[in-house]
């Protein structure tokens, strides 16, 4: 059985075009696999506490800085409950859109409480990063208004899914989907391009 969690990064509910390109993905991809369990974290209606504080003190222990207190073990014991509910899936699927250049605030700030070492990856002075997950897969759905693929810089840069996708590799997530609805408003069919993006959706589900 396959477990899937669905992670909406979109404030825009039945509005979002990435939302709605997630969707037909996991309704395709469940018709696919019947023993698909899809759950799904909308971050905007999320309870995402704010990492700061003791959340940081309790991580920098870990680097050796500082000691493990009471305050900061109830901190880190929150991270490690939401961590432990995407280290679960088996299968991540993730609609953002694009804002300013990079990913909604939410998105960073779920992905800055659920990174953490020994959770999601390990370090070592002499080798760096490594990644503590295995096996997992990742599919992003991506949107943006004017940005696209080889556009000029005047239309913006992508520090969206290049980001994503560095992420993932960080925590060890490599096998990667990326279905793009870019640009969604510098077009003269936007509905094409939507469907379009659908289509590939659909089948890669």
């Amino acid at each position: 059985m396959t477990d899937l969690l669905y992670i909406a990064g979109s404030p825009r509910g039945a509005a979002s075009k990435s939302a709605a390109l997630a969707e037909a993905y996991i309704a395709k991809a469940q018709v696919a696999d019947g023993s698909m369990s899809v759950s799904r974290i909308d971050l905007w209606a999320e309870d995402l506490p704010a990492f700061d504080g003791d959340f940081a003190a309790a991580k920098m222990t870990f680097f050796g800085d500082g000691a493990m207190d009471a305050a900061k073990q109830h901190a880190w014991d929150r991270v490690t409950e939401i961590t432990q509910r995407f280290v679960a899936a088996d299968h991540y699927v993730i609609s953002v859109p694009m804002w300013n250049g990079g990913i909604p605030y939410r998105l960073k700030q779920y992905i800055d409480i659920i990174t953490q070492p020994g959770l999601l990856f390990g370090f070592a002075p002499d080798t760096g990063y490594s990644g503590l997950l295995s096996g997992k897969k990742a599919t992003l759905v991506v949107s943006s208004g004017v940005w696209q693929p080889g556009a000029d810089a005047r239309y913006g840069q992508d520090f969206h899914t290049s980001y994503l996708e560095w992420w993932l590799g960080m925590i060890g997530v490599t096998d990667i989907d990326v279905i793009r609805f870019q640009p969604s408003l510098l077009t003269a069919d936007p509905q094409a391009g939507f469907d379009a993006a659908r289509e590939r959706a659909l089948e890669l589900a």
